[in-house]
């Protein structure tokens, strides 16, 4: 492959209403919101008590993941006692990494060369709510047990994988797992390594479960991204990665899409707060990607957005953007993926790059949900952008290309151009059989029964536990 750039060679997640990234790309396609509305009977059985279902805070739709309590504990070496213990962001994102290097056709344990892993994953949340003990933390000079600490997950993934490149946790609140493709691909620019895994992975519940609406959160659990009815965000579960590859060294048509720029940027003050993001930080870095990418605003086609549905966020984000693409000469779509899957934290800005890079790769546009006519704060005009309100095929001739931003609470933002690898018609590999792992659902009971213990005599702590709720913070009200 002659292409300049690095190539997403292989690909694989587990996201709400989709076991797979076939999946996900289908529930796109058709326009599908996978955020789940639970019945009363269903919340009563997962342990939520009535005085929170009859408070009209409350909101009956979850982004818990079905199966999250299944893993294959034998499979990757451990006891079922030793699984219970670790992060279920970290096993699901072990599953989520052999299948990308599957699709990939690599086979872990036998790779020649480095391989880098990069991860981003969200507060441990099951620790708190189900393990927690003050024994578990040891002395207070000791770290947290690696099982639980975010800065394990790309060290377990190399040893579990026999990867032996660099593995770096990157933490930058919802823009993490595309900060990881950004060093990912500077890695393999540089020859760090000579293939690439990079993601992240979020659970936002360990039980089915509805949330208190607040500040930042949509009280009818429906995200309305760049809308005139937008009200908030709503949180989901989930674990995606791409496996990447320089494109001198491909050698096949295993290639989804080619990134050609990438950027990642701070707004430092330059905004209204440390929970506001900054016109100027996503603009420098939209920028910069497409000048990395030798591009210019007028050859994007589609632009998918961070689009969490909180009506400043989104309209400082078109700003930003406006004034990158202001004087385009063509209309460029735009939309998020956030209002069909909710947000997924540290998991979200690969989600969108996968969303992207299938775009890409089939010249469709899947609808960005729940628009009917802009916010008032929303100025689309300036950037000539187009919200995709609806599944369409790519709305400029030539090439294909597109960017994908990812905005962190605390002002990081990446953003990264793709686009298509090879003239359209170019035949293209069929996707390579998974590996079928033995499910196993070896810890929800020493769980709950852990859970009881340490929550006995604390309602809140029950509450919260039985809810997915957190404490009021800054969080609620940046996005």
């Amino acid at each position: 492959m002659s292409d300049d750039g690095i190539a997403i060679v292989g690909m694989a997640a587990r996201l709400p209403g989709a076991a797979d990234v076939a999946a996900y790309w289908d529930n796109l396609c058709a326009g599908i919101d996978t955020m789940h509305r639970y019945s009363a009977a269903e919340l009563r059985a997962a342990g939520v008590g009535d005085d929170l279902l009859a408070d009209p805070r409350y909101v009956p739709a979850g982004g818990y993941l079905p199966g999250i309590e299944d893993f294959d504990a034998e499979f990757f070496g451990y006891t079922p006692a030793e699984a219970a213990e670790i992060d279920p962001q970290h096993r699901l994102f072990l599953e989520v990494a052999w299948h990308a290097l599957q699709d990939a056709g690599e086979q872990p344990g036998r790779l020649d060369g480095p391989v880098g892993v990069f991860t981003g994953t969200s507060v441990n949340r099951y620790f708190l709510r189900h393990l927690y003990r003050p024994e578990l933390l040891g002395a207070a000079d000791e770290p947290m047990p690696p099982g639980h600490a975010p800065d394990y997950l790309p060290l377990r993934t190399a040893y579990k994988l026999g990867l032996t490149g660099p593995a770096v946790a990157t933490q930058a609140a919802c823009a993490s797992s595309l900060v990881a493709v950004c060093l990912a691909a500077q890695s393999l620019l540089d020859f760090r390594c000579d293939l690439a895994i990079a993601g992240g992975s979020s659970v936002a519940a360990t039980t089915p479960s509805g949330y208190l609406a607040r500040a930042g959160l949509s009280p009818d659990g429906t995200i309305r991204a760049f809308d005139a009815k937008a009200q908030g965000t709503r949180y989901a579960s989930g674990a995606a990665g791409v496996v990447l590859k320089r494109c001198e060294d491909v050698t096949d048509d295993r290639v989804y899409a080619v990134l050609r720029g990438w950027a990642v940027s701070n707004d430092g003050a330059r905004r209204g707060g440390f929970a506001v993001p900054g016109v100027a930080g996503l603009a420098d870095a939209v920028a910069e990607a497409l000048a990395t990418a030798d591009l210019l605003p007028a050859d994007i086609g589609y632009v998918e957005a961070h689009g969490s549905g909180t009506p400043l966020g989104d309209a400082i984000e078109v700003r930003a953007l406006g004034s990158v693409f202001a004087g385009a000469a063509r209309t460029c779509l735009l939309g998020s993926v956030k209002p069909s899957i909710g947000n997924l934290d540290a998991a979200a800005g690969v989600a969108g790059l996968i969303k992207a890079a299938l775009a890409v790769r089939d010249g469709v546009v899947p609808a960005s949900l729940h628009f009917d006519a802009p916010h008032p704060d929303v100025d689309l005009s300036a950037g000539r952008f187009e919200i995709a309100a609806d599944t369409r095929e790519w709305p400029t001739p030539g090439p294909r290309y597109a960017g994908v931003s990812a905005i962190g609470l605390g002002g990081t933002t990446a953003h990264v151009v793709l686009g298509e690898p090879a003239p359209a018609g170019t035949p293209r590999r069929a996707p390579l059989p998974p590996q079928q792992f033995h499910r196993q659902r070896h810890w929800i009971e020493p769980v709950r029964r852990q859970r009881d213990r340490t929550a006995a005599g604390d309602d809140t702590q029950r509450d919260r536990a039985a809810t997915g709720t957190e404490p009021r913070s800054e969080v609620d009200d940046d996005r």
